[in-house]
């Protein structure tokens, strides 16, 4: 075998050229803090809605454990959203801005709705 080929097959690992993502980084990290945002407004409202019902002797406990539910069913598939195997094959950057896209409407629609209903 040629030597030449032989250090190109088995010689040291060379890491791949590591492929710049700033702008899907950038976008991503937009979309995902305007959803965490609006989310912490959301649970803001739940949690004076249900400080409010307690306050009047209601029982708040289902309304609460109703909402945890949404919230972690909400996670459940964006993460499954994340490893679908088609998906999978993106880069992390790329797989961000997807679950960004699809959460960041969902929250914020909830939360500009929300914020002109008190207003």
């Amino acid at each position: 075998m040629n030597s030449g080929t032989y250090a190109r097959l088995y010689g040291p690992a060379r890491p791949a050229p590591r492929s710049e993502h700033k702008g899907l980084v950038v976008v991503a990290g937009v979309l995902w803090a305007l959803t965490l945002v609006s989310l912490g407004w959301i649970t803001l409202l739940v949690g004076l809605a249900a400080l409010w019902g307690a306050a009047a002797g209601e029982d708040t406990g289902a309304f609460v454990l109703r909402y945890v539910a949404v919230v972690a069913g909400a996670a459940a598939t964006l993460t499954a959203l994340t490893f679908a195997p088609g998906i999978r094959r993106l880069s992390w950057p790329s797989r961000l801005l997807l679950t960004g896209i699809v959460a960041c409407p969902i929250t914020t629609g909830l939360a500009l709705w929300s914020w002109a209903a008190v207003g």
